[in-house]
C-alpha cells in the first residue's frame, strides 16, 4: 500500500481524542505496531487499514491522500490554554485540519472577500477597537452579527466540534489569512464576545499572537470595547444597576451577556466596584450554565456562517450531493458539518452528482 500516509493516521487518532494505547486495544494491534505506523517505518495491510478507518471513522480513501496542514499551536491563540489537556488541544487542532482543507476546497470555486485585518500592535484594546469602527464604517451602531462581519473582512470562519466543548474559541494567521474556530456549543452572547476577542488577537497580536494572561486581557477589552463601544454604553446602559434582571433587559441593545454588560460598565465607572460583585454574586447564585433572559424576550440565537451557506445553496442549486462533497475531502459528512455551524445537517442535500472541477471564472460570493 504505497500511498497510506503515516501523518495523516497520527492526526485521525489525536482528532478523535484517542491515545496509541487505546487504538491499538480497539484495533487489536499492538501500540508497538501502531507506532510504527504513526512513524511511517512500516505500512499497515489492508485488513488493518480498514479496521483503523473503521475505529476512527474515517474513510479508507483518507489515510491515502497527502499532508494536511494542520494549526500550529504555536501560532493559535488558544485561551486558557494552561487548562487545556492536550487531548483537547490534538483534537481542536484536528478539527481545524480538516477545516482547513474544506475551506481549500472552497477557495478553489467561489471567490471570496480579500482579508482587511489592520495591524494595530502595541496600541492600547480600547483605541485600536475605535480604529477598527472607524476603519469599518460602523460608528457607535450595534453589530448585529459578528460572524458576518468577520466573514466580510475576509475572515475564514469555522466552527468546533462537540468533542472541543472545552475549547472557547482560537484563532490564527494562515499566510495571509485570518482563522477563527468559534464554539457553538456556548450562548450566542458568549460566542459573540470569542469571536470579538479572537478579532482582538488578530488586529493586536498579529501573526506573532504573543502568549499568557497580559495577551487574553488585551483581546478581552479589545472585544468589548468592540461591542460595546464607550458612548454607546454610556448613553444608554443604566447607570448604577445592579439589578440581574434590569441589565437582561439592557443587554438586548449589544446582544452581549449580563456579564459582559457588567465588566464593561464597571470598567467605565457606571457600576462601583460593589455594584459590579453583586452582579456576579447574583450570577453565580443562579448558576452560569445559562444566560438570563429579560422577561419577554427570547433567548439570543446563536449566529453562524453567511459564507458557508451561500455555498451550501449554491451546491443545492447546482444539484451537488453535499454528501459528494465530504467524499471529495475523503471525510465524513458529519465532519463537514462540525467545522460549518451544523449547515450541511439541515440543508437539504441536492443529487448525487459528481463534483465540479474548478472553473475558471469563479462565482463571487456578495456578503450584505
Amino acid at each position: 500500500m504505497e500511498d497510506f500516509n503515516y501523518n495523516r493516521l497520527d492526526l485521525a487518532r489525536r482528532r478523535r481524542g484517542l491515545t496509541k494505547s487505546a487504538l491499538a486495544k480497539s484495533v487489536g494491534i499492538s501500540p508497538r505496531n501502531l507506532n510504527f505506523y504513526e512513524r511511517g517505518e512500516q505500512v499497515p495491510n489492508r485488513e488493518t487499514l480498514a479496521r483503523l478507518a473503521s475505529t476512527l471513522r474515517f474513510p479508507t480513501e483518507f489515510f491515502l491522500g497527502p499532508d494536511l496542514d494542520e494549526p500550529d499551536v504555536e501560532g493559535a491563540s488558544f485561551r486558557s490554554l494552561s487548562r487545556l489537556t492536550a487531548r483537547e488541544r490534538d483534537q481542536a487542532l484536528g478539527s481545524g485540519a480538516l477545516a482547513l482543507a474544506l475551506g481549500d476546497w472552497i477557495d478553489e470555486r467561489f471567490s471570496l472577500p480579500n482579508p482587511d485585518i489592520p495591524q494595530y500592535q502595541g496600541i492600547e484594546p480600547e483605541t485600536a477597537a475605535e480604529a477598527v469602527r472607524d476603519r469599518w464604517g460602523l460608528g457607535e451602531r450595534r453589530i448585529p452579527n459578528m460572524i458576518h462581519l468577520l466573514e466580510s473582512h475576509g475572515v475564514r470562519v469555522f466552527s468546533l466540534a462537540e468533542e472541543s466543548a472545552s475549547v472557547d474559541a482560537y484563532s490564527f494567521w494562515r499566510g495571509a489569512v485570518p482563522y477563527v474556530f468559534l464554539n457553538t456549543k456556548k450562548t450566542a452572547e458568549h460566542s459573540r464576545m470569542d469571536a470579538a476577542h479572537e478579532l482582538g488577537h488578530l488586529v493586536l497580536h498579529g501573526h506573532g499572537t504573543p502568549k499568557g494572561r497580559e495577551a487574553e486581557h488585551e483581546a478581552q477589552l479589545f472585544g468589548a470595547a468592540l461591542l460595546m463601544p464607550a458612548g454607546s454604553i454610556r448613553a444608554e446602559a443604566p447607570r448604577g444597576v445592579a439589578d440581574v434582571d434590569r441589565l437582561a433587559q439592557a443587554k438586548a441593545r449589544w446582544n452581549v451577556s449580563v456579564a459582559n454588560l457588567a465588566y464593561r460598565m464597571h470598567r467605565l465607572d457606571l457600576l462601583s466596584e460593589w455594584q459590579y460583585r453583586s452582579v456576579f454574586i447574583e450570577l453565580n447564585r443562579r448558576g452560569r450554565t445559562s444566560e438570563p433572559v429579560a422577561p419577554g424576550k427570547k433567548p439570543l440565537k446563536q449566529e453562524t456562517s453567511q459564507v458557508l451557506r451561500k455555498v451550501f445553496e449554491s451546491f443545492r442549486d447546482e444539484g451537488i450531493s453535499l454528501t459528494e462533497v465530504a467524499r471529495a475531502l475523503d471525510i465524513r459528512l458529519q465532519d463537514v458539518n462540525d467545522s460549518v455551524f451544523g449547515l450541511v445537517l439541515t440543508s437539504l442535500d441536492g443529487a448525487d452528482t459528481p463534483v465540479p472541477t474548478p472553473k475558471r471564472e469563479r462565482p463571487r460570493l456578495r456578503l450584505v
